[in-house]
């Protein structure tokens, strides 16, 4: 299991409701949690056998800013 974290433009609860079926129909993704306080709107992901980049084209085809935070 891998954690990944990305910044995104995601501000309020509806938008991660709007995200949130999305995410969770990923069979890879075991659990995810947006955290809002952040500046950066952090989304951490715990996945096995996903790249980062697959999370990425998801949100963003939803019409969301998504980019990994390289840590």
């Amino acid at each position: 299991m891998e954690v990944l974290v990305f910044i995104t433009n995601i501000e309020n609860p509806e938008q991660v409701g709007e995200v949130g079926p999305l995410l969770t129909g990923i069979p890879e993704i075991s659990a995810w949690n947006f955290d809002l306080d952040d500046c950066d709107n952090i989304l951490r992901i715990e996945a096995g056998n996903i790249s980062a980049r697959n999370i990425e084209a998801v949100l963003q085809t939803a019409g969301y800013v998504c980019r990994e935070l390289e840590y």
